[in-house]
């Protein structure tokens, strides 16, 4: 690699990525929690204690279809010669007892040489000590009721606590289950269905504005007149906003005029951020800054960043707003590394950061300006180590080159060149990506 300088001083002005991360994420914290019902907490965040409230399983039961028996009376069983044991009654699933239907007043109680037919999760019957499977009885040569059947020959040795689910195997009543903090997902969410809990306390999840800005820019489904271009903005940060686990709100396109500005903004005022687009640079009709500055509070001009110096921080009111450069790659960068993590505060998680990984570029890429280049690029294993290739177009306003990319390799501020085979911190743009990478090689 290659380091630069600065000759003429203008980046020194500009503050650095990290340092504009931890300002505006010094703004941000956890949503007040709110019950939720069950089905709509997946991918929240727990904001109590779960405290089981009973055993799972409640009770011990049977985790095969078969017969109930005392281990020992199996003992030296074989194909040749199998044990024979009296079928006395039958234990379906859902009732609190077997039911007997040889003689009903033989206590409630296996004996040595007894077996009771078992379904599966049925209370396992007091005597029982394990269930010998179907397959492992003659019951697959001559299939019968229960009633029809006084004698069961089990044709192999069978152990003490075989395919028996012990009460409290999984969870013991009284116990914590979950702490606060935990991100839920499918399996939380049965786990907290067999506990009893219809509704749990989360943070909720985060209502994100999203206005872009322009003159030029258009809704999406209008023909297009010479020099506009659709709206494409709000429709990326919309779908980033959702992934995040946010919940976006689309509030139109905002003229370059103050006025005009100020009137979507209006449309804002339940949302937890507000995100803008385009109208933080120095051009003549930029009026988003202006705006923060003259209406609200004005936080972070210029950051060393490419694509997406021109960005801005603030607030409206009291809600904070992230002004994100008009560009479309620029703006999904300065999401990717200013949005989304105070999207994930919002929500109540830890992990912030993106999945990072180490690769070697196939080819070199430069960097002036001495800004931190968040460069699209494609990462793929080979011989067992990761590579990095940029995409060809790296233009900021080149969207489809997130498309053939899945990864941002970053460069860091103070090289000029990243020579080719030099080993570069590489950010995924979603963690699925990490799991077909690792899968296997290209």
């Amino acid at each position: 690699m290659h380091f630069s300088h600065d000759p003429s001083g203008t980046t020194q002005t500009m503050m650095s990525v990290d340092e504009a991360r931890e300002r505006i994420l010094a703004c941000f914290a956890p949503l007040t929690p709110r019950r939720t019902p069950l089905l709509d907490a997946l991918g929240l965040v727990l904001a109590e204690p779960i405290i089981a409230r009973e055993s799972i399983p409640p009770f011990t039961n049977s985790a095969m279809d078969g017969y109930a028996v005392r281990a020992s009376d199996t003992r030296g069983a074989c194909p040749d010669r199998p044990a024979e044991l009296r079928v006395i009654g039958e234990a379906p699933a859902g009732t609190p007892s077997p039911r007997w239907f040889i003689d009903e007043a033989i206590p409630l109680r296996i004996e040595s040489g007894m077996a009771i037919r078992i379904m599966t999760g049925a209370v396992l019957p007091p005597g029982a000590d394990a269930v010998v499977r179907f397959e492992d009885t003659d019951e697959s040569d001559t299939p019968s009721t229960s009633r029809s059947r006084g004698v069961v020959r089990v044709r192999r040795e069978i152990t003490t606590g075989e395919n028996v689910r012990h009460a409290g195997e999984d969870i013991l009543a009284g116990s914590i289950v979950f702490e606060p903090g935990t991100v839920l997902g499918p399996a939380h969410l049965g786990l907290l269905a067999s506990l009893g809990y219809s509704w749990v306390l989360v943070h909720p999840r985060p209502r994100i504005a999203i206005l872009a800005t322009g003159d030029e820019v258009v809704p999406i489904d209008w023909p297009l007149e010479p020099g506009q271009i659709r709206n494409s903005n709000s429709t990326v940060l919309a779908a980033l906003v959702h992934q995040t686990g946010g919940i976006p709100k689309l509030v139109g396109i905002a003229a370059d005029r103050e006025e005009d500005v100020a009137r979507h903004l209006q449309y804002t005022h339940d949302a937890d951020l507000i995100l803008t687009s385009g109208g933080v640079s120095q051009g003549d009709y930029d009026r988003i800054k202006e705006f923060l500055r003259a209406r609200g509070r004005f936080e972070i001009w210029q950051v060393r960043i490419k694509p997406g110096k021109p960005m801005a921080f603030g607030f409206v009111a009291d809600t904070p707003v992230l002004a994100l450069p008009g560009n479309p790659v620029a703006a999904v960068v300065a999401f990717l590394q200013f949005a989304r993590p105070a999207i994930l505060r919002l929500l109540g998680r830890a992990d912030l950061e993106p999945i990072r990984v180490r690769a070697r570029l196939t080819k070199p890429v430069e960097n002036r300006g001495r800004r931190r280049h968040f460069v699209r690029a494609l990462l793929h294993r080979r011989s067992g180590e990761l590579w990095v290739t940029p995409v060809p177009q790296q233009g900021s306003g080149i969207l489809s080159s997130l498309v053939h990319g899945n990864c941002l390799a970053v460069i860091p501020e103070e090289w000029s060149e990243a020579p080719v085979g030099s080993e570069v911190t590489v950010e995924l743009y979603d963690p699925s990506i990490a799991a077909a990478i690792f899968a296997a090689e290209s």
